[in-house]
């Protein structure tokens, strides 16, 4: 699926806030959607593996699912699996083939452990699900948080992996999604934004904001980060019962209101600064939407901020 330009430019100036709402509305039969093929399943299992590649959103959306979920009155419990990552050890944690350490890799993430915590709470048991502490790079069981599932209750993990082999292989029976961005934005036949520019746009406003990471050192990663989608996410999403789209149309529109400043901060003797040149010459195309217009539950908000959501 493709955006057109020329439409989003043209619904922003004869009616943005009208435009905004529709586009969330959208959204949210997307989510609808998702709820009903959760529920389909609920007799196999409480168990919902939620997956997809960086700044795709899956947190907002696993967050909004059991929202719908506990709105037609079935209890729902959303659980990032980035609380499974294992315990750093440069010693032993897999490295890419430049020999830095691969944090996209499944191999950080404790695949045993989530298979006994989804069998604990098939069966009605009492699970302590942990806490990553991603500043000191190891997981402290201690803060861990307890979790079980009474009857008709469902937990929905959303995580990268969730659709690995080593997950879906042991637990075939969880329901499966996988989301991303996929729409990119066409002028006529002519690619003016793609879908992985939104993502990584999301990423680094999300990461400059509230990460201080600089975009720099986004760009820097984002190599790799691609590379691991390539080869430990994207290979899976054939599993998924629903493939969910989380770009939004309105998006580039706001955007530009963050990522332009911290795009051309970038010094001019980076290494990816004709990436970042051609990014910032694509938000040119878009007219702007104050963010003071998105809605506090829209997904956007968890790469701005002010949103309605707790993120951790």
């Amino acid at each position: 699926m493709a955006y057109q330009l020329q439409e989003i430019n043209r619904r922003i100036r004869s009616g943005v806030e009208e435009f905004l709402a529709e586009c969330d509305e959208n959204y949210t039969q997307r989510v609808s959607l998702a709820a009903d093929r959760i529920l389909s399943n609920l007799e196999r299992s409480p168990i919902v593996l939620l997956s997809g590649p960086s700044g795709s959103g899956k947190t907002t959306t696993a967050m909004k699912i059991a929202e719908e979920l506990r709105r037609r009155g079935v209890n729902s419990h959303a659980v990032a699996m980035d609380n499974y990552f294992v315990t750093l050890d440069p010693k032993t944690a897999p490295r890419t083939p430049e020999g830095i350490i691969d944090y996209e890799s499944p191999l950080f993430l404790d695949m045993e452990l989530l298979d006994r915590h989804f069998t604990a709470l098939s069966q009605g048991e009492e699970i302590t699900v942990p806490r990553y502490e991603f500043a000191r790079k190891m997981r402290n069981d201690s803060l861990g948080t307890p979790l079980k599932l009474e009857k008709n209750e469902i937990a929905i993990f959303e995580g990268i992996h969730a659709l690995n082999d080593d997950i879906t292989g042991r637990h075939p029976e969880a329901a499966k999604l996988y989301i991303s961005a996929r729409s990119n934005v066409n002028e006529g036949a002519v690619l003016r934004f793609k879908a992985t520019w939104m993502r990584l746009t999301r990423r680094a406003v999300r990461d400059y904001s509230f990460r201080g990471t600089e975009v720099a050192r986004t760009l820097e990663m984002w190599a790799n980060v691609r590379r691991g989608e390539k080869l430990y996410i994207s290979p899976f999403k054939g599993k998924a019962d629903i493939v969910f789209d989380s770009s939004l149309p309105y998006e580039a529109s706001v955007m530009k209101h963050y990522a332009l400043p911290i795009l051309q901060s970038v010094p001019e003797d980076n290494e990816r600064r004709d990436e970042m040149l051609e990014l910032v010459s694509a938000f040119e195309h878009f007219e702007p939407i104050d963010p003071v217009l998105v809605a506090r539950d829209s997904l956007l908000r968890e790469f701005i901020g002010g949103g309605s959501y707790k993120y951790h």
